[in-house]
């Protein structure tokens, strides 16, 4: 067999030769496993990679994907000493300008979020702007900021790098030769039919790009992603231009510009876009091909930039690119083991970021593959957050022609997607939206966040401070501190674990306890091996061999996916997504023993039903489930209603004439609650990266007793050895404050980190906020390094005192939610 010769078989099959399946190809070689087969269609970056513009930013909201960034940005740099090819690298830094107050509050945070990372970053006067781009109209511009370590990078130049350094370490990379099928056998891939014959595999890797999406619908795979047309153009040399002028973004203009060849490349994310086609719809060949120029389109963002740098109205234009990109429904490019196979890995859609993203996530697939588990927190990228139905050709498209517009949309906290809604309801859905209900949504489902009063729209109307439903949300977190609420939490996922093994498995599955006797509930975490959160749940034991997990609406396929990977094997046990089948409805509040007593024959009093436990009841002739736990820090219950007799629960529930009538409630008050309690979030507070050491919530793992469970050696080390970081609460000094999240929290004066959620507690008057506080000294985050600082918070470029502590702000003993 020659060089030219495709083998029979390999160890790994990457299937796209862009800049991404180079580099999990690189670094796969990199870790030692340099049986790799690479497969592309046409020829390397003929894709979507050639067109790329190339921009390398720095900074992500969630510190592991500014991880990313950083090491693909150090990699770029090196690349040319490493294989002897250059890939275009200039780290000319970027700009950022805000054109009015509210974008000065964002790139403030922007800013902050940066610091608090440890990234290099400047607040800049619109003078020192200007200086720095002279071509730039400022006289109406509010501020700016500057990050020095942003660079550009040839996305061609690159990708041809990482595929020299791959061969050099032995991976053999096939140009024209496609993968046109699959075969698959008892979940797994096991062979891919090429245009040259086929081949084995024991991994296959899915980095087709635009493409990925047809190709994993071969194998049964979800991979939501849908092309749109991308457009930039590049201008004739304009005088005063060289090639340390930084990349400007002007995202009030929805437009940014980078120095090519002594001109400007000027391109932008429209606000409507302008969907392509779906994946199985690419025509073929598609290999370094651009779309019809449509400057109709490309008006808004042409008249902006024509506005912030003059010039380039007088300049001509040398090319005009209409290069497709493939977006998702969530603005996150898409990675990991697919759920649906035991050895189908995907690195794909990312929503034109994907030079950026190349060489970190590349390196980060390769270490999943490898390891068989990530080394760091995924779970934004994570393939495991989609469900089957965002996989519809249809429902992208439309959720696609918004998606691209957010690379440069006022990033509101709360923002609510305006496309593809009202997908997955409740069965009480139209009773809420009837009483005022403002929904907003959670992979897919309508949820309830407020409810306006008669008289007021349902619509929020955003801003930074305190928006229109901010009272109307008040009125019901105050309603379940000292009455009565009424909560829709249907969209819980809800999972059964049934089989003679189903203890033993949840007892290594589980940190915390679950041999309990039928009708007990247990607040645990599953955990991976380095002891941090994969999944953060309830268990509920129904019979000697039955249990209910109850976990995040966003959660359901990644959990599922967490329990069946992770059950020893010889165990008898399986695990059924049931969460269409029961509607929650969670009534919490002081007066909710007495709406539950007006309505049932049970009897709900504390010694008869203490807190902790679960079981059948009668609730005006229905048989529903009661569990009585709290998300909210007060007394209550939730209750799991089959789903075909919802409406009827809920009727009975508000209907008038009882002693008792609750409060509608929605995710808003749920969040002010649980903030003044301490309680929290996954994907916020919990995550890969964090463990119950640092989360506070060694209670919840089972170290008293010799039970083994994952990650049990890592939390135990933790424990003895001590953390350098510490969830802790924070209250805002000043009434006035109003804090979202994502800010950037100081000790002595010193970034020690961020704010992980935040709120307005309508209890203690004062914004809440969860944010874990790092030692950067190398020494350990205990109670008393905790204590004896003085904290801040910094708020849209303003700081404010703040009070820290281990402890909750509202009722801190527990004792109303035993009572």
């Amino acid at each position: 067999m020659t060089a030219n010769d495709l083998p029979q078989r390999a160890q790994v099959v990457i299937v796209g030769g862009g800049a991404v399946g180079c580099s999990v190809a690189y670094h796969l070689a990199k870790l030692g496993w340099t049986d790799v087969v690479l497969l592309e269609q046409g020829q390397l970056s003929c894709g979507t990679t050639w067109h790329a513009a190339g921009i390398v930013g720095q900074l992500r909201t969630q510190p592991s994907l500014t991880q990313l960034m950083l090491y693909g940005s150090q990699l770029y740099a090196g690349l040319e000493a490493e294989v002897g090819l250059g890939s275009g690298w200039n780290q000319s830094g970027a700009l950022w300008v805000a054109a009015s107050a509210d974008r000065m509050v964002q790139i403030r945070r922007t800013a902050d979020m940066a610091r608090a990372q440890g990234l290099e970053v400047h607040e800049i006067s619109v003078a020192e702007a200007g200086a720095m781009w002279p071509l730039m109209r400022t006289d109406d511009l509010v501020g700016a900021i500057w990050l020095p370590n942003d660079a550009k990078a040839n996305p061609a130049d690159l990708t041809q790098a990482l595929a020299r350094g791959a061969r050099g370490r032995g991976v053999r990379i096939f140009e024209r030769t496609k993968a046109a099928g699959f075969s698959v056998n008892r979940g797994r891939v096991t062979a891919v039919a090429t245009t040259r014959g086929d081949i084995e595999c024991e991994y296959l890797v899915n980095c087709g790009g635009q493409w990925a999406k047809a190709l994993a619908e071969q194998v049964g795979v979800t991979v939501p992603l849908y092309s749109a047309e991308h457009y930039y153009i590049v201008t004739e040399a304009i005088d005063g231009l060289t090639r340390a002028t930084p990349t400007l973004r002007d995202p009030d203009g929805y437009c940014y510009f980078k120095e090519e060849v002594r001109g400007l490349l000027l391109g932008g994310f429209e606000p409507d876009a302008k969907p392509w086609v779906a994946s199985n719809e690419i025509p073929e060949p598609f290999e370094f091909q651009l779309l019809p120029e449509d400057w109709d389109q490309f008006d808004i963002i042409m008249r902006n930039a024509v506005h912030r740098v003059p010039v380039v109205e007088g300049t001509g234009v040398k090319k005009f690119y209409n290069g497709p990109e493939s977006f998702t429904p969530d603005h996150n490019f898409i990675m990991g083991l697919a759920p649906e196979l035991d050895n189908y890995y995907v690195l794909a859609g990312f929503n034109s970021s994907g030079i950026a993203f190349a060489g970190g996530a590349g390196a980060a697939l390769a270490q999943w593959i490898v390891a068989g588990e990530p080394d760091l927190d995924l779970s934004a990228v994570d393939i495991r957050r989609f469900v089957p139905m965002q996989g519809n050709k249809r429902w992208l498209r439309q959720r696609v022609q918004e998606i691209v517009g957010l690379h440069f949309a006022m990033a509101w906290p709360n923002r609510e997607p305006e496309s593809a809604r009202g997908v997955r309801r409740s069965p009480v859905h139209h009773l809420l939206d009837a009483q005022g209900a403002c929904f907003g949504t959670k992979l897919g489902w309508e949820r309830a966040n407020w409810f306006a009063p008669p008289g007021v729209k349902p619509v929020v109307e955003y801003g930074w401070g305190r928006q229109n439903w901010f009272a109307h949300s008040a009125a019901e977190h105050l309603a379940a501190r000292s009455e009565v609420a009424l909560f829709d939490q249907t969209s819980f996922a809800k999972i059964a674990v049934r089989g003679a093994d189903a203890e033993a498995a949840l007892q290594w599955l589980c940190a915390g306890d679950v041999a309990v006797p039928p009708g007990r509930t247990v607040y645990t975490g599953l955990l991976n091996d380095r002891g941090g959160y994969e999944a953060d749940v309830t268990v509920t034991r129904l019979k000697w061999n039955e249990y209910l997990l109850v976990t995040s609406s966003a959660q359901g396929i990644h959990d599922l996916d967490v329990l069946r990977r992770g059950v020893p094997s010889g165990l008898q046990v399986e695990f059924f997504d049931v969460t269409s089948a029961y509607a929650v409805l969670s009534v919490m509040g002081p007066q909710s023993r007495a709406l539950l007593d007006g309505l049932s024959s049970d009897d709900f009093s504390a010694p008869a039903f203490p807190f902790g436990h679960s079981r059948e009841v009668d609730l005006s002739g229905l048989t529903v489930r009661a569990t009585r736990l709290t998300y909210v820090g007060e007394l209550g219950w939730e209750l799991y209603v089959p789903s075909e007799v919802a409406v009827a629960a809920f009727e009975r529930l508000v209907e008038g004439g009882q002693s008792v009538s609750p409060q509608l409630a929605g995710y808003y008050a749920i969040e002010s609650l649980r903030l003044e309690k301490g309680y929290r979030a996954y994907g916020r507070e919990l995550g890969p990266d964090t463990s119950p050491a640092e989360a506070g919530l060694l209670f919840a793992c089972k170290l008293g007793t010799p039970i083994p469970f994952r990650g049990r050696e890592a939390v135990e080390r933790l424990r003895a050895n001590g953390v350098s970081r510490r969830l802790v609460s924070l209250v805002v000094s000043d009434p006035a404050a109003y804090a979202w999240g994502g800010e950037l929290l100081l000790r002595d004066g010193a970034p020690v980190g961020f704010a992980s959620s935040a709120a307005f507690g309508h209890s203690v008057g004062r914004a809440v906020l969860l944010g874990y506080v790092e030692r950067r000294d190398g020494g350990t985050a205990d109670r008393d390094w905790l204590s004896q600082g003085k904290y801040e918070v910094a708020i849209g470029g303003e700081l404010f005192e703040a009070n820290a502590s281990l402890r909750p702000p509202y009722d801190p003993s527990g004792a109303r939610i035993r009572s």
